[in-house]
């Protein structure tokens, strides 16, 4: 394996030096190739359409502003706008968990209330059934690595599909991702699973996936409607709050 790369197929950069040659390499494709492919799921594990800086930019190896002008010095900014917007959901993300520490201790709170019984742990190892979702349920646990797009569809399926507590899996994908973020993760699975924006959830579609996939999976028995029982609340923002974990390299944003 090349130093400083993670482990698996969704070999990701993991040293300073393995970010910046990781970047020069695909800040080609950050433009229109980007727009055009970053959704597309390659079933063999190769992830050549997205950056995977994440586990970088999380580790503060190489900061959102160096990925942000490597871009626009290759690209126009409309060209670069789909690629420059998810470096800045990053931040967003940062800045409303930041705002509103509550969430995060709720969302230990519930961790530690809940048992997890059989049937977690046979989602966690990829025995539900669900051809797709257990594809990437084994991948996430071989590489600690999964696409952002197959993220999207393993969260909504274990939700509504399932019918599994979102906590649970938010701290699964904690727990094994390479590059688990406290706010890009919580927050992701709070969105698909409708706690984030009023009306709004993620719900898996078997034909969406057959065409990002290259119709390597089309998943039977898949949730129609999107339900949550959980109800919908804002807690307010604190400016610049104080109370978010102080991981190595996590970076306070405060607006």
């Amino acid at each position: 394996m090349p130093a400083g790369l993670g482990r698996g197929h969704g070999q990701v950069p993991l040293t300073r030096s393995a970010a910046l040659e990781r970047l020069e390499r695909f800040v080609q494709r950050a433009g229109s190739a980007y727009a055009a492919r970053r959704n597309l799921v390659n079933a063999s594990g190769d992830h050549a359409n997205v950056s995977r800086l994440s586990a970088a930019l999380r580790r503060r190896l190489i900061g959102e502003d160096e990925v942000v002008r490597s871009v626009l010095a290759q690209h126009r900014l409309e060209k670069a706008e789909k690629f420059i917007a998810e470096v800045f959901w990053r931040t967003y993300w940062k800045g409303w968990l930041e705002q509103r520490p509550g969430v995060w201790s709720a969302y230990l709170a519930d961790v530690g209330a809940f048992h997890p019984g059989t049937t977690i742990a046979e989602a966690m190892a990829g025995r539900t059934g669900i051809d797709a979702f257990d594809h990437w349920a084994r991948e996430l646990a071989a590489t600690g690595y999964l696409h952002n797009w197959a993220r999207m569809q393993v969260a909504s399926i274990w939700v509504f599909t399932l019918g599994l507590p979102w906590q649970l899996g938010a701290q699964w994908f904690f727990d094994k991702l390479v590059d688990a973020d406290p706010a890009s993760n919580t927050l992701s699975w709070r969105w698909v699973a409708g706690l984030h924006t009023p009306g709004k959830t993620y719900l898996a579609d078997a034909d969406r996936i057959a065409a990002m996939t290259g119709s390597r999976f089309r998943p039977d028995g898949l949730a129609s409607s999107a339900r949550n029982s959980q109800n919908f609340s804002h807690p307010r923002a604190h400016r610049c709050a104080r109370r978010l974990p102080r991981t190595p390299g996590y970076r306070r944003w405060c607006w």
